[in-house]
């Protein structure tokens, strides 16, 4: 019987950042759990395709922005599960052992992991902690924490869209009601809210989310976003 899972990574100029996310892999791979791992590359320009030659991963090209590189990693993918991953976001030591058991378990729901930040600070704990009652209260995790999801229920809900911005909403708005936590939590960079302000960072994506829920198409808001 083949590895049910297929890793998608969208990728771009992300050779800095991948290693420890490639490298946790690691135990799912041992395990007999993955079968391929797929970067989804958006028109890198750095050696990201040597690092998929090195590490054995499959690279595919992609149009850039996000929502069309894990759609287009998808439909490369031949396992039964996927899991979508971002380039700076490293799986915990039990991973696998929590994917395995979602797949025997809850093979109708799809997964995702909790939310942790590589920071010590004390806003990363705060952020981190909204997220994961987000995730929890109003079934909205965010592409950072890792979506789990069989490849029946993905092409049923129609997969990602092919979306600059909130693709990673629109697809828990598909799967509503049928999302469940993993029991794990990943670790996700803190750089840009390093970099940004935790608190500008943080106004900024809620303003992002109120105008999607309102009706702003998320090219614009990705326009707004990037200003």
């Amino acid at each position: 019987m083949s590895a049910p899972l297929s890793i998608v990574i969208p990728t771009l100029n992300a050779v800095a950042e991948i290693g420890p996310t490639l490298g946790a892999l690691v135990p799912g791979v041992a395990d007999g759990l993955v079968r391929e791992v797929i970067l989804a590359d958006g028109g890198s320009t750095d050696a990201i395709a040597d690092v998929a030659e090195e590490t054995g991963a499959r690279m595919v090209d992609a149009p850039e922005g996000r929502g069309n590189q894990l759609r287009t990693g998808a439909e490369a993918a031949r396992g039964e599960w996927l899991l979508f991953l971002h380039a700076d976001t490293v799986l915990p030591a039990d991973w696998a052992g929590a994917v395995s058991r979602h797949i025997q378990r809850h093979p109708e729901r799809a997964g995702y992991f909790r939310l942790g930040f590589d920071s010590e600070r004390k806003y990363a704990r705060w952020t981190e902690g909204w997220a994961n009652i987000r995730s929890r209260w109003l079934g909205l995790p965010y592409g950072d924490q890792g979506l789990l999801v069989s490849r029946r229920l993905y092409a049923e809900v129609g997969g990602y869209r092919p979306m600059p911005l909130m693709e990673d909403v629109a697809m828990a708005r598909a799967l509503r009601g049928r999302l469940r936590g993993l029991g794990s939590t990943v670790t996700t960079s803190a750089d840009r809210y390093e970099r940004e302000g935790y608190w500008r960072r943080g106004w900024r994506n809620w303003g992002c989310l109120g105008l999607y829920f309102a009706g702003v198409s998320p090219d614009k808001i990705a326009r707004m976003y990037r200003k």
